[in-house]
């Protein structure tokens, strides 16, 4: 019965533990739901653009340059999301596996968590870059009204 006890406190122990990487795994989750998005209208908007006859397409190829940079930092901000939440995933299962095992595996835990806070912060800031190119996506039409 003691036996059986202790068993449970340690895997009480593992999901209060787990808690706060499960929120993080939440957040990343809605922040690649906000990339998706900005993605998918990135394409959109460059499948109209190469829609266009030769000529206005030409007259729009800032815009269109615009927007291939903007969905390659896109792409790098999803990876990075993406392997930041496996990240999270592998500390939340060796936190488990550790109970269940009964392996104390503190530093894949740690190098885990610590691997995907950098892929969360290299993430948000090729989104920082992505949102900078698509203000300047809204600026190139003045420039060739000014000219």
């Amino acid at each position: 019965m003691i036996e059986l006890s202790g068993g449970i406190h340690q895997v009480t122990v593992a999901i209060r533990d787990a808690v706060a990487p499960v929120f993080l795994l939440t957040g990343i989750g809605s922040i690649l739901a906000v990339l998706s998005n900005r993605l998918g209208r990135a394409i959109d908007r460059a499948r109209i653009l190469n829609a266009l006859p030769a000529a206005e397409r030409l007259s729009n190829q800032d815009e269109l340059d615009i927007i291939v940079k903007r969905t390659r930092w896109l792409r790098r901000a999803i990876g990075l999301a993406t392997f930041a939440a496996l990240s999270v995933c592998i500390s939340i299962a060796a936190l488990f596996l550790g109970v269940e095992l009964g392996f104390n595996m503190p530093h894949v835990v740690m190098i885990s968590f610590i691997t995907s806070m950098f892929s969360v912060i290299f993430a948000l800031l090729c989104f920082l870059r992505e949102t900078i190119l698509a203000s300047r996506e809204v600026i190139v039409p003045y420039k060739h009204e000014a000219n």
